[in-house]
């Protein structure tokens, strides 16, 4: 099994644990809701382009609230665990390219928003994937960063993103927290942060990721 799809079980069996009413990183998104947009992703490529523009996003949330009435919350779940469906089947590689990462920040998007969490030890070739995605995204990642970021990867690494002329913060921690960090998690990745307070504080607040 590769890391999408152990994801992928490990977060189908914490929603279930859950509930549909349990929350999420993702603002104004409980549980039930984050389970209709995974399932959104895979099932309905019609709606799927909302996710990314903002043009389109009135008919995915359609969708998607009318997905959680046809499926209700376990029928989403076990829709989602039984994946992957669509393009992300046919197309070989294209699920373990783009769903391992999917599949982790959501899976730490439900961990981190409940009352008692710790971060996962990675598997070594798991943070290799994840610091490649890193060093190969940083330039979308942190288009709107308000500072040249230094992503300084715990055990070596570096990686360099965001304006040149821009103040400079340095984030160092390991791959997976720097992924979460860059996919606008920054409140919620167990990282470090030096540089200038203001330019720090503006980084915090940055609408970071894809």
């Amino acid at each position: 099994m590769n890391h999408a799809r152990t994801e992928r079980a490990a977060l189908g069996d914490l929603l279930s644990r859950l509930g549909p009413d349990a929350p999420t990183l993702c603002a104004g998104w409980t549980t039930f809701d984050l389970a209709a947009h995974l399932v959104l992703r895979e099932h309905r490529p019609d709606a799927a382009p909302g996710i990314m523009f903002e043009r389109l996003a009135g008919h995915t949330a359609s969708v998607q609230e009318s997905m959680k009435a046809r499926y209700g919350y376990d029928g989403l779940v076990e829709l989602m665990r039984t994946g992957p469906a669509g393009l992300y089947r046919l197309v070989p590689g294209l699920d373990r390219l783009v769903n391992t990462a999917e599949y982790f920040i959501h899976h730490e998007d439900v961990r981190r928003a409940q009352r008692v969490w710790e971060p996962r030890e990675l598997p070594a070739d798991l943070e290799e994937t994840f610091w490649s995605q890193v060093r190969a995204g940083r330039g979308v990642f942190l288009r709107k960063a308000p500072a040249r970021v230094v992503l300084r990867r715990t055990g070596g690494g570096i990686a360099i993103g965001g304006p040149r002329n821009a103040p400079p913060v340095q984030v160092t921690g390991g791959a997976g927290e720097l992924l979460l960090f860059c996919f606008g998690r920054q409140a919620h990745a167990r990282v470090e942060l030096s540089g200038a307070e203001e330019t720090v504080a503006g980084l915090m607040d940055a609408p970071l990721g894809v």
